[in-house]
């Protein structure tokens, strides 16, 4: 996990300022013991307290939002969903020299699968499509947009800059790369009404037990848009074979399908030069969803 600071603006977060937030906004948690969890993320910083609750804490001002959204929506949606998802149980203020909201969770047993590989990958692509077609059926009346809800073009800029960035150190295929990208921009836009989405399924938000899929955490991206982003687990974390169940129990259409893969391309070709020095695990899932995408790319053409 990332000890570099992974953002410009980012907030000095540490075990002692944790401890004080909780005694003067939540004293009845205020004697029990708080670790810092080295976490996947790189959005939140993530703290244990005592054995059953977390601590979850924006990184950087532009995070802040999405403490609302989640202490909002989580307690509507999680009912509704097959896998264990964080419940929010406190809302903190801004305070102690710490300027943003944050929470307290139920805290969820597992490791994210970077840390513990997944022992059954059929059984995590057929859980993994429920989760994501049982989010997709509930009510979305009045929902946040996800940051990856709206249409592949609107990262057009993002993905060339990337290409261009790649091109000169030579890691990429940039050209297949570019190829890729440029037929997912082709396909037809999601003509359905928004629906709910994770956005962003990367194996840091997925929890494991025992080798089997458990949990999902970090819906800071959630919202509403179109359901292709929320395939992307099919390019970062499965294989060939699983990718198929995957898409089975998800129940997609094929132009979904590709559109997912191109939000999976979109998210390596991005994230591999911004997080290849201070997050190497997500750097080396960015890598890995290039290579699968562009696998498969070559396999459909």
């Amino acid at each position: 996990m990332p000890d570099a600071r992974m953002h410009a603006d980012e907030i000095e977060i540490d075990a002692p300022l944790v401890r004080r937030l909780i005694a003067t906004q939540f004293p009845r948690w205020a004697e029990l013991p708080v670790a810092e969890v080295r976490s996947a993320g790189t959005d939140n910083a993530m703290y244990r307290l005592g054995d059953d609750l977390a601590v979850r804490l924006p990184r950087q001002p532009g995070a802040a939002h999405q403490v609302e959204k989640e202490q909002r929506w989580l307690p509507r949606l999680a009912p509704l969903l097959p896998l264990d998802v964080p419940v929010p149980l406190g809302r903190g203020v801004p305070g102690e020299g710490y300027p943003l909201p944050w929470s307290v969770f139920r805290w969820l047993e597992g490791e994210n699968v970077f840390d513990e590989p997944l022992a059954d990958p059929r059984h995590a692509a057929v859980e993994l499509g429920r989760f994501v077609t049982a989010l997709r059926r509930a009510d979305a009346d009045g929902a946040p947009p996800s940051f990856r809800g709206g249409p592949l073009s609107s990262r057009d800029g993002d993905v060339r800059a990337a290409l261009g960035e790649l091109a000169a150190d030579g890691t990429v295929d940039t050209e297949a790369a570019a190829e890729a990208w440029e037929a997912a921009l082709r396909l037809p836009r999601w003509e359905g009404p928004p629906v709910w989405v994770h956005g962003d399924l990367l194996p840091g938000n997925l929890l494991a037990r025992r080798g089997r899929l458990s949990a999902v955490i970090d819906f800071g991206g959630t919202g509403i848009g179109d359901p292709a982003c929320d395939t992307m687990p099919a390019w970062t974390l499965l294989t060939a074979e699983t990718r198929k169940v995957f898409r089975e129990a998800a129940d997609v259409d094929d132009a979904t399908w590709g559109r997912g893969r191109g939000w999976a391309l979109c998210f390596g070709l991005v994230a591999l030069p911004y997080y290849r020095v201070t997050h190497p695990a997500l750097a080396a899932v960015a890598r890995r969803a290039i290579e699968e995408v562009l696998a498969d790319h070559r396999g459909a053409a």
